[in-house]
């Protein structure tokens, strides 16, 4: 068995397509044994069966990350199928685009729940499976969880949410000596359907203007691709990453090096 980590067995949520699934296909192809999950049957199953026709140890599960009782019976099924969970990216988020005096408690709930409850719900059931052997906890954050936007406070939060919730699961785990390391990675603007269908959502006449923009902000001058998130995925989920834990990875085109 070859490449990068070979044998491990690894959980991506939101993995039927964006940072997931280029995710999914870099830790396949240096050995891993992928899940990927998410709440599009139709595309999950397409893109895992797509990744198995190459050669490459992928399944798909169709998982409601919002659903604690669905998080317990794909930890179980995990387990009983491969023996071991060695790696869980929280990969699945949502974005919405409100300003304060628009966004409404039912938005807002939505939010928190995809973007943050999920990822604890996630991260307490792969502390219960990796605890007597150790792994690799990847909590999916974004460079808005580092600096604010007027359009996305509810996301911005979430995001925040998630960044500080890593530190401190990462900082129990270690002190519990589970060796479990837990870390954030925070993209930027990633051409991805979450941010096409964020720019979508706006008045047709006003979405090329916002996308160039949004890249005018970026230093190096252009959104980035999928797989360059899914190479710190790979990095990560990798002994290569094993004095990192309570860490953050930020890959924005240096947005918020300004």
């Amino acid at each position: 068995m070859t490449g990068r980590i070979p044998g491990k067995v690894g959980l991506i949520t939101g993995g039927a397509g964006g940072i997931g699934l280029a995710s999914a296909q870099a830790c396949a192809r240096e050995g891993a044994i992928v899940i990927i999950s998410d709440i599009n049957v139709t595309e999950g199953e397409k893109q895992a069966q797509l990744l198995s026709a190459q050669g490459l140890q992928v399944s798909f599960i169709a998982q409601d990350v919002t659903s604690e009782e669905g998080w317990r019976l794909v930890m179980d099924r995990i387990i009983a199928e491969h023996g071991q969970l060695d790696v869980l990216v929280n990969n699945a988020g949502i974005v919405a685009l409100a300003p304060i005096e628009t966004e409404t408690l039912t938005g807002w709930r939505k939010v928190q729940a995809v973007n943050v409850e999920s990822v604890f719900m996630g991260t307490r059931e792969a502390i219960r499976v990796m605890k007597a052997s150790g792994g690799s906890i990847i909590n999916m954050s974004s460079m808005e969880g580092i600096i604010g936007d007027p359009m996305h406070l509810a996301y911005n939060a979430s995001k925040g949410a998630v960044r500080i919730f890593s530190k401190s699961v990462a900082l129990d785990c270690a002190q519990r000596g589970y060796g479990i390391r837990v870390n954030t990675i925070h993209p930027g603007f990633i051409v991805t359907p979450l941010v096409i269908n964020a720019l979508a959502s706006l008045p047709a006449d006003q979405v090329e203007a916002m996308r160039s923009e949004l890249i005018s902000r970026v230093p190096l001058g252009r959104m980035g691709e999928p797989q360059e998130i899914a190479n710190a995925v790979l990095f990560m989920a990798s002994d290569e990453s094993s004095y990192m834990t309570g860490s953050e990875l930020i890959i924005d085109g240096g947005y918020t090096a300004k």
